[in-house]
């Protein structure tokens, strides 16, 4: 069984889906003023969970359009580099030497994962 391109590019748009969470979570929970009710009612933190709930509707769509779990759930760890843009942009952490050599280690991995 080979993996159609469409269901990659999906997998792809729900790892930067799925980074975009992490962040506005972090942000909203930096942000939160109050309880429990803060936390659920905090608009980053709300639009972390849509990003989650993409994620999940990408990941079926791209499953229903055909390809093998060991192909496609790999690529998804891409999630980590698009962690690793947002932060720079977002919060200014540098990306290290050794930070490049694990997203190549990714890349790597998914490569053969692919094979």
């Amino acid at each position: 069984m080979t993996t159609p391109a469409i269901s990659v590019i999906l997998f792809l748009i729900a790892s930067l889906f799925g980074a975009l969470g992490q962040y506005l979570y972090k942000s909203g929970a930096q942000s939160v003023e109050g309880g429990f009710v803060g936390y659920l009612t905090n608009w980053k933190i709300l639009s972390g969970v849509v990003c989650y709930i993409a994620v999940m509707v990408l990941f079926v769509v791209a499953y229903k359009k055909g390809g093998q779990l060991s192909v496609l759930y790999p690529v998804y760890a891409t999630t980590f580099v698009w962690g690793a843009l947002i932060a720079m942009i977002a919060y200014g952490e540098p990306i290290k030497p050794i930070n490049i050599g694990g997203m190549a280690l990714l890349f790597l991995g998914m490569y053969l994962m692919g094979k």
